[in-house]
């Protein structure tokens, strides 16, 4: 594999994640209290609202971390972990293209 086939991949992963963002939006808009449902189904929808809202926050950060990765591209500090400086494994950018940590120091 070369490093524009991990490009490619993170393209792919930003309108991935740009469309779960659209997609956790809707789902995270206020729950207006004229709607009538009743006690237990509105604290369904209030429960669910805060899991997608979570949802929300960590496709952001992961849309963000993969705009970081991407400005990286073509530059020699692409594909290098930025704490041990050794190079990350093509199989970890393939399945996390967000990645700016190999295994070892992610864990």
């Amino acid at each position: 594999m070369d490093n524009q086939e991990v490009i490619d991949k993170i393209k792919a992963e930003i309108e991935k994640t740009e469309a779960q963002i659209i997609h956790y939006r809707e789902l995270t808009k206020p729950i207006s209290p004229e709607n009538a449902i009743g006690r237990v189904s509105r604290m369904d929808a209030i429960n669910n609202k805060s899991v997608n809202e979570s949802a929300l926050r960590q496709s952001e950060q992961k849309l963000k971390d993969l705009h970081k990765v991407l400005e990286k591209a073509g530059s020699k500090d692409f594909g290098i972990c930025v704490r041990c400086k050794k190079p990350i494994p093509v199989g970890r950018l393939m399945i996390r293209p967000e990645s700016l940590l190999c295994v070892n120091c992610a864990q």
